[in-house]
This record gives C-alpha cells, sequence and structure tokens, in this order.
C-alpha cells in the first residue's frame, strides 16, 4: 500500500503545521474538537485504521487490541512515554508500536529547574497575594523562602532527562546526587559532578531537593511510597514533572499537609488531571497541568518524528522510532 492510501486517524488535536503535513501525505482522519477519544471511539478507530496515532490520553490495552481490525499495522504515539499502550500485546497480534523520544528532554528539564526554583522561594504565595491585591508593601520577614544554591539536588532517574536538570542545577550551585538503575559512566559523573547513590533508601534521607524523572513502569509504580517519603527531612522539597504513578499521591499529601515534607511541585498526578482536592488547597505545593513539554518547538518535533515513522513504515523499512521488547 502507498503512504498516500495509508488511512491514518489522530486522536487529539497535533499543532496545525504537523496535521497539514499528515493530510498531504496519508489519508488522515483528524480529531478537530480534541475530545478525548472514549473506550468505544478507539476501538472503532482501530477497526478502521491502517495507523492509529494516539497519544497518553489513550489507554491501549489488551482488550482493545483484540477489537483492532486487520488493517491495523502501526500504533504511531505522539509522545515519548509508551506505558499507556500494551506494547507486547500489540507485537504479539502483528502490530508495530513507535513512539517520539529525544526531543523533549531540554523542555521538560527547564519546567523541572523552574519548579525547584519556584517552590523553595514560594513564588506561588507571592503570586497569589499579588493577585489578590492584598499586598501591603515591603516586609523584611515577609514570604521568607531558602536559597538553593549549596543545596542538595537528589534526581530519581538519570536518563536523557535526568542529566539535563543535573547541568541546570549545577550552575545553580546545587550539589548532584542521583539514583538510576545503572550508574552512569565516569566521565559523565565527572562532567556532572555528581554522587551515585546504589541504595535509594540513603539518598532520600540526604537530600534538600528531589526531583522525579523516572517513567512510570510496574517497578516504579508507587516507588515513592509512604515509607520512602518518611525517610526524607522535614525541610526537603519534592519537585514531580515526569510520571504521577511513581509517587504515592496520598501519602505524599499527608507528608505535606503534617509539615514533614517542607513542599511539593507538581506537573504530573496518579489520577491524571483529576487532582486530590486536599493537594490543591495546600499553599506549600505549586501544581502545573501537565506543562512540562510544552512548547511550540517540541510539539512540532514530536509531529515530524511520528511523520517519519509512519512514512518509514509506509515505504516497508523499520521505523527509526519502534518500540522493542528490550525497552519494555
Amino acid at each position: 500500500m502507498t503512504a498516500a492510501k495509508l488511512k491514518v486517524i489522530v486522536t487529539r488535536k497535533l499543532p496545525e503545521p504537523v496535521e497539514t503535513r499528515l493530510h498531504e501525505l496519508f489519508d488522515t482522519e483528524l480529531n478537530e474538537s480534541d475530545t478525548p477519544f472514549s473506550r468505544e471511539a478507539l476501538a472503532e478507530a482501530m477497526s478502521r485504521a491502517d495507523v492509529l496515532v494516539p497519544t497518553l490520553t489513550d489507554r491501549i490495552d489488551a482488550g482493545l487490541l483484540s477489537q483492532a481490525g486487520e488493517r491495523l499495522k502501526l500504533v504511531a504515539n505522539y509522545g515519548a512515554g509508551f506505558d499507556h499502550i500494551d506494547v507486547s500485546t500489540a507485537l504479539s497480534r502483528g502490530i508495530m508500536v513507535t513512539n517520539t523520544p529525544g526531543v523533549l528532554a531540554e523542555d521538560t528539564a527547564d519546567m523541572t529547574m523552574a519548579l525547584i526554583l519556584a517552590v523553595p522561594r514560594r513564588l506561588k504565595e507571592g503570586a497569589e497575594l499579588m493577585q489578590s491585591g492584598d499586598w501591603a508593601g515591603w516586609s523584611p520577614t515577609a514570604l521568607m523562602g531558602h536559597r538553593i544554591g549549596g543545596k542538595r539536588l537528589g534526581i530519581l532517574g538519570m536518563g536523557r532527562i535526568g542529566q539535563a536538570v543535573a547541568r541546570r542545577a549545577k550552575a545553580f550551585g546545587m550539589q548532584i546526587h542521583y539514583h538510576n538503575r545503572r550508574r552512569l559512566r565516569e566521565e559523565t559523573e565527572d562532567a556532572l559532578e555528581a554522587t551515585w547513590w546504589e541504595s535509594l533508601d540513603q539518598m532520600l534521607a540526604r537530600v534538600d531537593v528531589l526531583s522525579v524523572n523516572a517513567p512510570h513502569t510496574p517497578s516504579t509504580f508507587h516507588l515513592l511510597n509512604a515509607r520512602r517519603l518518611k525517610l526524607m527531612k522535614p525541610t526537603a522539597y519534592v519537585v514531580n514533572t515526569s510520571r504521577g504513578e511513581v509517587i504515592d499521591e496520598n501519602a505524599l499529601t499527608r507528608q505535606l499537609r503534617s509539615g514533614d515534607l517542607a513542599g511539593a511541585g507538581l506537573d504530573v498526578f496518579e489520577q491524571g488531571h483529576q487532582v486530590n482536592p486536599r493537594l490543591r488547597a495546600l499553599p506549600n505545593v505549586l501544581l502545573l497541568p501537565h506543562m512540562g513539554s510544552a512548547t511550540v518547538e517540541g510539539r512540532l518535533e514530536m509531529g515530524e518524528k511520528v511523520i517519519i515513522n509512519i512514512k518509514t513504515f509506509a515505504d516497508g523499512h523499520r521505523p527509526p522510532d519502534q518500540v522493542v521488547p528490550s525497552m519494555l
């Protein structure tokens, strides 16, 4: 089948240049309303498409894949993470899965650093005071926060994003510590002036700020559980721009409410957009709507990767960003 005749169904609205190019190359069906597909709509799309272009809001499990039509041969995910797709089942049914890695590390690291700066310096409280019109003027003891220079930053997950965070934090004078499944090469550690901790528990007890940059996998689900969160100093801060499921959100909320943690900056949540209302009510928590990678440049680059993966597949070659079993 030629590329022009491939039926491509896109589940969410993408940047206009990406949608235009998809239309030019393939028989593309777009989601103009940007309303997330229901499970029934996903099943229907998968019964008609040669290629499905989902996003992280689409949970494609074994049940849905069992309803896929004979035409569906590629799930070209718009996003680097693929924990919302049952890749093993897809592969067993002859359906290839691709993703868009390597384009969002710098954008996400920028947002992570913004939260590392914002939460200890109480930017949320200061901004809310100004917006409410209640500011009565400068005071020497008002809204005192903490400097980050000289503080210990613990990075959980030292992949592309974790290393990009480390480079930024090092420039702000922070001491870099990390826990990773595999230790970095010596030259990388030396460049980042980073200290590896084989024991996550020991690292947590010693850091002033924790940045969570680990993917969501069965082994990382609630990796930061109640027991581990209690190891952290009451003056410590938690920042998460990776996956909400890595942290036990209820346990984190209890720690913050009780004063056993100083604050948190969160861009992702365990239940997606359904945020714990007790978490929203806390003054020492800065919550963002999963915007860590939301730059025009990054979203366009993601679209370009999706198009390259589909075009390469249509030409009979292996897509450059195919998800393979070793990545699971």
